[in-house]
């Protein structure tokens, strides 16, 4: 394993890698460093397309030491689908969605949970407990139980239902709040506190693997388009943990020399229901003031205050990127335009990011002929809801 320590991004104090962490002492969430040096030498991007087509192809540059504990159903490589049609209307020739709905659990969260279950399970954990807005708790219930740990998931009542159902289909203690995700954070770190260390927090960004198993899609990105990268890479932000690993992979993948200096540019898509991350952007602030009321029919993205609000508005800023939220009503409008055009029924959070090129495009952000990747975080199978079918004569 090339994993040599944790690194507080915030107070630059290193940790050590071979013991159960959460936050450093300052607060801020921790960081997984490698020797890129050592992985130059041992291994080149050729080397790559000889391996499974999943996320641990990349294992030189995943945390997990013994390949025991790697905790597995297939996850990652998923496909770069060209959106021609769409592109078109748009004013974007070279759009393209990386589709990540079609994971084991349905959603990118299973990247996450894939790896942090498998760092977990190899540092001892026996339970992870977890607030989550859907998705997630559904991944970690079900990577948990792979590896034969028992979790506890708390989640918001008005969260999708299949991920309640997942969760309990996986065996995971459920617990149902009255309120947003912060809510039932305050509710894990209870349990936690009371748990005399027996209950392990993997909430977003509370443990440092979740985003090591986000960072491939990254990757992939690059290595799927002949290791090159794209222009603009649009993503859905809540949390931010996806955002943040894809800046994360970008510079290991130069520093490695696997790619060159010049990186994508980053766009952190919101609602204006839930826009706190927009918010400090614009203002040039380096964290977010919590956003009162939150509310937005793409669920995923409902984080009124990210704990990685430093780490997303760094990658923004370094990568010459830009934050915009956009209106549900266009986001629904876009999901069921971009599924007429390309067949292809996204999540209302991939969907916003349809929404965003196309107005960063008329806006002129979006250069002619740029090449632009909009990330779909999940299948759109799960939110039946978004499309409308009370009309439509069946029978």
């Amino acid at each position: 394993m090339y994993l040599t320590h944790l690194e507080c991004p915030r107070c630059d104090r290193e940790h050590d890698a071979g013991r159960l962490t959460n936050l450093c002492d300052c607060g801020s969430p921790l960081l997984a460093r490698y020797d890129l040096t050592a992985v130059a030498a041992a291994v080149t991007p050729e080397r790559f397309g000889l391996r499974p087509a999943d996320l641990w192809r990349y294992r030189e540059l995943l945390p997990v030491a013994d390949e025991r504990h790697v905790t597995t159903l297939g996850e990652g490589w998923t496909p770069l689908w060209r959106a021609s049609a769409y592109g078109r209307e748009i004013g974007v020739g070279d759009l393209i969605v990386k589709d990540e709905g079609l994971t084991p659990t349905g959603s990118f969260k299973a990247r996450g949970a894939a790896v942090g279950v498998s760092r977990a399970r190899e540092l001892g954990v026996r339970r992870i407990a977890m607030p989550t807005n859907g998705n997630a708790g559904a991944a970690w219930a079900t990577y948990a139980t792979r590896a034969g740990l028992a979790s506890t998931i708390a989640m918001p009542v008005d969260a999708p239902t299949i991920c309640r159902r997942e969760c309990v289909a996986a065996g995971a203690d459920l617990h149902l709040v009255d309120g947003l995700i912060g809510d039932a954070g305050r509710w894990v770190a209870e349990l936690v506190a009371g748990s005399d260390g027996t209950v392990f927090d993997a909430g977003t960004l509370r443990e440092p693997y979740r985003l090591e198993g986000k960072k491939t899609m990254g990757y992939e990105i690059v290595e799927q388009l002949g290791w090159q990268v794209p222009d603009v890479i649009i993503y859905p932000t809540g949390g931010g943990v996806g955002l943040i690993g894809i800046h994360k992979a970008m510079h290991e993948l130069r520093t490695l020399g696997w790619v060159g200096d010049k990186l994508p540019r980053l766009v952190a898509v919101q609602s204006t229901g839930c826009a706190p991350v927009v918010r400090a952007f614009a203002a040039g602030e380096d964290r977010v003031r919590p956003w009162v009321d939150a509310h937005t029919v793409a669920f995923g993205i409902t984080v009124p205050a990210p704990l990685g609000d430093e780490l997303i508005l760094t990658a923004l800023r370094e990568s010459s990127g830009t934050a915009l939220a956009v209106d549900d009503a266009e986001i629904l409008a876009d999901l069921r335009d971009f599924a007429a055009r390309e067949g292809l029924l996204l999540c209302p959070e991939g969907a916003a990011c349809l929404t965003a090129a196309r107005h960063l495009r008329a806006g002129g952000w979006i250069r002619a002929g740029e090449r632009v990747v909009v990330l779909n975080t999940g299948s759109g199978l799960k939110y039946p809801e978004t499309v409308d079918v009370s009309g439509v004569p069946v029978g």
